[in-house]
């Protein structure tokens, strides 16, 4: 059993409920959210949930690392009582150990640095500061990743592009790139990839 006194979180089983700011109460299968509540306290509960989901892919590591180390003798059958995908906590653990806490990203999600695990520590570094600079999404993250390694480019090999946009210019594309199911700098660099792949193939007919 866990609580705290001021009311804020209370568990005892799965399915007991968890309060959320003293006014939203969850389960395991629900979120139940009162009437009445302002745009800014919904706003701030939707980052709050966040942040436990992003972060209880590391916790889950840590806590298997731990167990690991601790209790050798029950740490699979710990494992078994969580009910969770043995491969999957296994892969967790697997990432937490190629980064200490001191190396990961706040920034970025559990999945970027999953992404790199396997690389060297200074590749890994290189390649989590671009995605943080660019802001990329895993996806993006694994696009360039993939696209350093084709014939003819370098490992690692990134051009940095700055653009400077009116507000008005950036949001428009950043609708299109939601409607696309895309981040902004993936759609950015596919609209890109096909405007030049139409204008060589235009210059070549003229040619």
């Amino acid at each position: 059993m866990t609580s705290r006194s001021n009311g804020a979180v209370s568990t005892k089983t799965p399915d007991d409920r968890i309060g959320l700011d003293g006014r939203v109460l969850t389960k395991r299968t629900s979120l139940s959210i009162p009437p009445g509540m302002s745009i800014n306290a919904w706003r701030h509960l939707g980052r709050q949930i966040f942040v436990i989901s992003d972060s209880s892919a590391w916790w889950l590591g840590d806590w298997l690392i731990y167990g690991q180390r601790q209790y050798p003798d029950r740490y699979k059958r710990a494992i078994q009582e969580t009910s969770l995908d043995y491969q999957t906590l296994r892969n967790y653990a697997w990432v937490a150990r190629q980064f200490p806490v001191t190396r990961r990203r706040s920034k970025l999600s559990f999945q970027h640095h999953a992404e790199v695990a396997s690389l060297s520590e200074p590749e890994q570094d290189a390649w989590l500061d671009r995605a943080e600079q660019g802001s990329w999404s895993r996806n993006e993250l694994r696009r360039q990743i993939r696209a350093s390694k084709s014939p003819g480019r370098l490992p690692g090999e990134v051009t940095h592009i700055q653009m400077n946009v009116i507000a008005d210019q950036k949001r428009r594309w950043q609708e299109a790139a939601e409607s696309a199911e895309q981040d902004l700098l993936a759609w950015i660099v596919a609209i890109l990839d096909r405007a030049a792949t139409t204008a060589l193939e235009s210059g070549k007919q003229i040619a």
